[in-house]
């Protein structure tokens, strides 16, 4: 389905994605981010936190990261200050960048059993299926962030694929 390279590009993609959305984000105040706009996660700051609990939820189950402290339907409060949120995306995203360098096509090619607790079950998938939607989560919801965004007129710049990396 995937390759280690795909793997690699999403990984350099979302780490540029997420360093351009953080940026036009710290253009707005802080009772901007917050603000309820109708977004799934409400906000653009319960929006990215989202994003950051999914990647540290995938992630948990992929490589053994510690998971998020919160269950899914706390995500968007997942870290309440802007700051932090931003040094842990940061970080986040150096972590995926690496993992995706030790990433190899067996690895992809095997599956991945787990318990979720969304939806209470136990499940196996294939991994590499796993990591395209670990990827498609985070710009599905990147792609809500950006509305909310130029809502409030800020500029995240090109955000398609092949003219960003």
């Amino acid at each position: 389905m995937i390759d280690p390279d795909f793997v690699r590009t999403m990984a350099a993609y979302n780490a540029e994605m997420n360093r351009r959305f953080y940026a036009a984000a710290d253009t707005l105040s802080d009772a901007r981010r917050r603000e309820d706009r109708g977004a799934f996660f409400g906000s653009v700051h319960g929006t990215l936190c989202h994003i950051l609990w999914g990647d540290t939820m995938w992630m948990s189950r992929f490589a053994g990261w510690e998971k998020p402290q919160v269950a899914q339907k706390d995500s968007p409060a997942m870290i309440a200050d802007w700051a932090a949120l931003r040094a842990a995306r940061v970080a986040m995203d150096a972590r995926l960048e690496a993992w995706a360098g030790t990433v190899t096509a067996a690895w992809l090619g095997g599956e991945l059993s787990w318990f979720s607790g969304s939806i209470q079950r136990d499940l196996v998938m294939p991994r590499g299926l796993l990591v395209v939607h670990m990827f498609n989560h985070q710009t599905h919801h990147r792609g809500q962030a950006h509305a909310l965004l130029t809502g409030f007129g800020a500029k995240t710049g090109d955000t398609d694929l092949p003219f960003v990396l």
